[in-house]
């Protein structure tokens, strides 16, 4: 195992200094400095641990979904790859209007997709009929993201897209799922919700998949208490 410098070592080597900066801003920054190496190191930690779980519950459930092009399969969804990212969008028949929340998250994967489909498959899903969710994408103006239509529900409930007591209301959910040597299984979950927040905070995952919160956070105003994402910001 690779011996890591001390964190408090590798800051003291930033020559990095800004116009009319006080000494004393100097040492807190210094002093945060230590802090972000140290949070850079555990993220990389949390990373390795997640690619190193043993594997998933299989896939058998026949979920089936309609797309812009048609009807697939879960398999389909996978396309040439071997990882499958599925984020269940919660914007159901009984909703008007989709969550703002998955909306933002979405509108900044929008522009990554063809970054990420690099690497892996890229599905959103919502119980909405295709239809719909294509005239929204259009509105929103996306234009990488892939659409479905989970047209009886089933993944939705097996995979926490919708209450889990059993509610018609959506949740947003995060799963990465794999295929090898055929066979599909269950990879990892985003599993931090209300149960798990800290006082004060919404629930969130960690890393944070917005990159929306990762810029706020570096501001003095932060996330704020007041203040959720639009759908529509023109008036």
């Amino acid at each position: 195992m690779t011996s890591l410098t001390p964190a408090a070592e590798l800051a003291q080597r930033n020559r990095l200094r800004f116009p009319n900066e006080s000494e004393a801003y100097r040492r807190a920054r210094q002093a945060l400095l230590v802090e972000e190496i140290e949070l850079r190191r555990h993220l990389e930690r949390v990373a390795e641990q997640r690619r190193a779980l043993p594997p998933g519950g299989e896939v058998t459930g026949d979920y089936r979904f309609e797309g812009e092009a048609g009807p697939l399969r879960f398999a389909d969804l996978f396309g040439d790859k071997q990882t499958l990212v599925v984020y269940s969008y919660m914007f159901g028949p009984q909703r008007l209007r989709p969550c703002p929340m998955c909306t933002s998250l979405l509108s900044a994967w929008d522009g990554e997709a063809p970054d990420m489909e690099q690497r892996v498959a890229l599905a959103v899903v919502a119980r909405s009929p295709i239809e719909r969710l294509a005239a929204f994408k259009d509105e929103r103006g996306w234009r990488h993201l892939k659409l479905y239509s989970d047209l009886d529900g089933a993944y939705s409930r097996d995979y926490f897209g919708v209450d889990a007591d059993g509610g018609d209301g959506d949740q947003a959910a995060f799963n990465v799922f794999t295929r090898r040597d055929g066979t599909i299984r269950h990879f990892w979950s985003g599993e931090m919700g209300p149960e798990s927040a800290d006082p004060g905070q919404d629930p969130r995952g960690a890393p944070d998949l917005m990159p929306l919160w990762t810029v706020l956070d570096c501001t003095p105003e932060g996330r704020g208490t007041d203040w959720y994402p639009s759908l529509d910001y023109r008036g």
